[in-house]
């Protein structure tokens, strides 16, 4: 079970305070993959975070019975002076998985060569990406929150992505940002289009599509 109680979360910007999750309360399907949806700013990468406990809300709460992972494709939460091995060796302790199975999942997935020895300062985002993405991949989580992240790298990469997370949605749900429609109806089953701090859910992937582009103004 995932489920969001009264959940809010505001910022100050420019002097006001503006509230980006507003007292969303929402039970998620289990074992669906759901399409966030939402114009820039709407705050679709902080309720991520806040699912996913690296944020905290200004009130509510987050509810689950189940692992989540963190939001894939944030790379931020990598020690810089760390190399990508050491990091995800570190990882695996903390989630209790085999050290040398992930490490060689994630070099292998994340195909960033040298790098992959060297310390996280020196990537590139794009490289942050890919490392994020194969370390979550390399975990079993009951929901995956995945933001942007199969948009990285090249075409072989793209198709490597798309194939391990419809190999991990056999067995486990998702909540998945992206701008990109075509992937969007590649990875989703149903979706949901956050608007002015409130979540209107689609059991109808296009019918949630659809209005989300009305909210844009565009087809």
């Amino acid at each position: 079970m995932l489920a969001l109680d009264n959940l809010s979360k505001s910022f100050w910007l420019q002097g006001a305070r503006k509230t980006v999750i507003d007292r969303l309360t929402l039970a998620l399907p289990q074992g669906r993959s759901l399409a966030l949806l939402g114009r820039n700013g709407a705050g679709k990468s902080t309720l991520l975070k806040l699912i996913a406990g690296t944020m905290r809300p200004d009130s509510g709460r987050v509810i689950s019975d189940g692992t989540i992972s963190w939001p894939v494709g944030f790379g931020g939460s990598f020690h810089p002076e760390l190399t990508g091995a050491q990091n995800v060796r570190f990882v695996a302790r903390i989630y209790g998985v085999d050290t040398d199975e992930l490490v060689a999942f994630v070099e292998d997935f994340a195909d960033i060569g040298k790098h992959f020895h060297e310390m996280v300062r020196t990537y590139s985002s794009g490289m942050r990406s890919r490392l994020a993405f194969g370390t979550s991949m390399g975990i079993h989580f009951d929901t995956y929150l995945v933001d942007e992240v199969t948009a990285v790298g090249d075409q072989q990469f793209r198709r490597k992505s798309r194939a391990v997370f419809s190999e991990r949605m056999k067995s486990s749900s998702a909540i998945v940002v992206s701008h990109n429609m075509p992937e969007i109806r590649d990875f989703c089953d149903e979706g949901m289009v956050l608007e002015d701090g409130k979540i209107t859910y689609f059991p109808d992937l296009e019918e949630a599509i659809a209005y989300h582009q009305a909210l844009l103004g565009g087809p």
